[in-house]
């Protein structure tokens, strides 16, 4: 799977940086799909593992009842991440300048993203950069719902329909030999799309793509 260069662009091409330069301490996404996500993550992982929250901000939606040993989060907004409460380290790096992480092979027990894979422009470079860091029988977990910044999601997502970018997500785990095949849960929304667009409660749908390092 590889994107053409026409599929990465975005309809605001300036500087990453400069459009996450201020704060943002809301949710995107509505209590429901908060629900479900931290739910998933409470099956899905163990305690007293490591975690790595990709394209983080000021809340993980980690289960507060579970401990872990580290949790280390990245994103552009600096001051969004030292509100996190469940981080124990983070740093601020822009994935579409430099996809390779600072962090050792073999590192974590879960990489975990939530509602920020659209903007990814080099997705081939971040998964494989996933599953390096990853431990063997680690799971990545990326989740997403149908909103975004619109200016800044790649073409490829934007012009695609909700099934479609989960195709999508399932291509970028494929493309990178040793991950299993990718597992999708999907929670469609019952809402007409303009009451969702309104943020209507229980409107959001909820998909998550999930693979592991062999």
């Amino acid at each position: 799977m590889q994107l053409r260069p026409n599929q990465r662009l975005k309809l605001d091409d300036k500087d990453d940086k400069l459009f996450y330069a201020y704060p943002r301490f809301v949710t995107h996404v509505d209590e429901g799909f908060i629900q479900q996500l931290t739910d998933l993550y409470r099956d899905r992982l163990k305690p007293n593992t490591r975690i790595f929250d990709m394209m983080s901000s000021w809340v993980s939606h980690l289960p507060e009842e579970m401990e872990f040993d580290h949790v280390e989060g990245h994103g552009l907004n600096a001051e969004e991440l030292a509100r996190n409460p469940r981080l124990n380290h983070y740093f601020v790096q822009n994935l579409n300048e430099n996809p390779q992480l600072p962090l050792p092979d073999e590192n974590f027990d879960a990489v975990l993203n939530c509602v920020s894979v659209q903007y990814v422009q080099y997705p081939e470079a971040v998964f494989s950069e996933i599953y390096r860091i990853l431990k063997p029988g680690g799971v990545a977990i990326i989740s997403f719902s149908n909103r975004m910044f619109f200016e800044k999601a790649i073409q490829a997502w934007r012009e695609a329909s909700e099934a479609q970018r989960v195709e999508l997500v399932k291509a970028y785990f494929a493309s990178i030999p040793g991950f299993t095949t990718a597992e999708v849960i999907a929670q469609k929304s019952t809402l007409p799309n303009f009451l969702q667009w309104l943020g209507a409660p229980g409107g959001d749908p909820f998909y998550a793509v999930i693979a592991y390092r062999s």
